[in-house]
């Protein structure tokens, strides 16, 4: 296994986790973006300037991309998986992390860390706090899916497998609260703290509800919502906060639209009452006392 690292489970997944990162839709618009722009091309040649990321950047990673066709852009989670042919280039923004795709020679800038050159377009990683990653997974290292970073993600939101019935199953018992448990990825990934707290006012449900006391009727009506809300930013190119940018370099609108996420003190877009705010943990979370129940 090139660049072999020990990956120590959900504290890794733990460690990579912020209010601030880019999102699920975010991801996914940068996914598509790569998808479009690099599929089916050509790797020339890689240059790593600065290897020191969440965890080094492989040593030999340009050697074994040089010469390789980037067959497709996947995701799990927040994570991007590049595959070329059959070895899987597993790529996070975290923090503040982008990729962009150039088309024209540009002189790399601070924070440039990685280049993957197609010929005539470039891939470029920036991440001024190096708290992205860039890892080198090959069939020889078992499938992708039992990576120590994605295997133990809750199912897709946009997958079958998630419905009403499924979050109702996957609430019983659960004495936290349903925003945490949305956020720790375990039932569903990619609900962060903007989506979430998106998703449980468009259900009419209070964040510090315990999970256990939602019902199926609420449990259907919330993953509808959340369904909903990340359909809805993905169209909107994502959300705009601090650094995140598409692979166009264009930030996202969806936080125009925010029902309650960064309203606190504002009056709801649906009853008048002001937005309320906590913060737990480093996290603000957002909700309507009248509207959410």
């Amino acid at each position: 296994m090139l660049g072999s690292i020990t990956l120590p489970g959900k504290v890794t997944r733990d460690a990579i986790a912020s209010s601030q990162m880019p999102e699920l839709p975010e991801v996914e618009v940068v996914r598509r973006g790569l998808q479009a722009g690099l599929s089916r091309r050509v790797v020339s040649r890689v240059e790593v300037r600065e290897p020191r990321l969440r965890w080094p950047v492989p040593e030999g990673l340009s050697r074994e991309l040089a010469g390789r066709r980037l067959e497709s852009v996947g995701r799990r989670g927040k994570y991007l998986l590049m595959d070329f042919g059959g070895a899987t280039l597993i790529a996070h923004l975290g923090m503040s992390g982008n990729f962009r795709i150039l088309e024209a020679p540009q002189a790399p800038a601070r924070h440039d860390h990685v280049d993957i050159d197609f010929g005539e377009r470039l891939l470029r990683y920036h991440d001024p706090r190096r708290f992205g990653a860039m890892l080198w997974h090959t069939p020889a290292d078992g499938p992708v899916s039992a990576h120590p970073l994605l295997a133990g993600l809750g199912v897709e939101p946009f997958s079958d497998e998630f419905d009403g019935e499924m979050l109702y199953r996957a609430t019983r018992g659960r004495a936290v609260a349903i925003k945490q448990l949305l956020l720790s990825g375990t039932v569903v990934v990619g609900v962060g703290n903007i989506y979430a707290s998106e998703s449980l006012f468009r259900a009419g449900i209070r964040p510090s509800t315990p999970a256990r006391r939602i019902g199926r009727e609420r449990c259907e009506r919330l993953a509808g919502a959340i369904r909903e809300t990340l359909a809805d930013a993905i169209a909107r190119g994502g959300s705009s906060l601090r650094d995140f940018v598409g692979s166009d370099g264009q930030g996202g609108y969806f936080q125009l639209d925010c029902f309650v996420y960064g309203r606190a003190g504002q009056p709801c877009r649906v009853c008048g009452t002001p937005v309320a705010m906590r913060r737990d943990q480093q996290r603000a979370t957002y909700w309507c006392p009248a509207c959410q129940r």
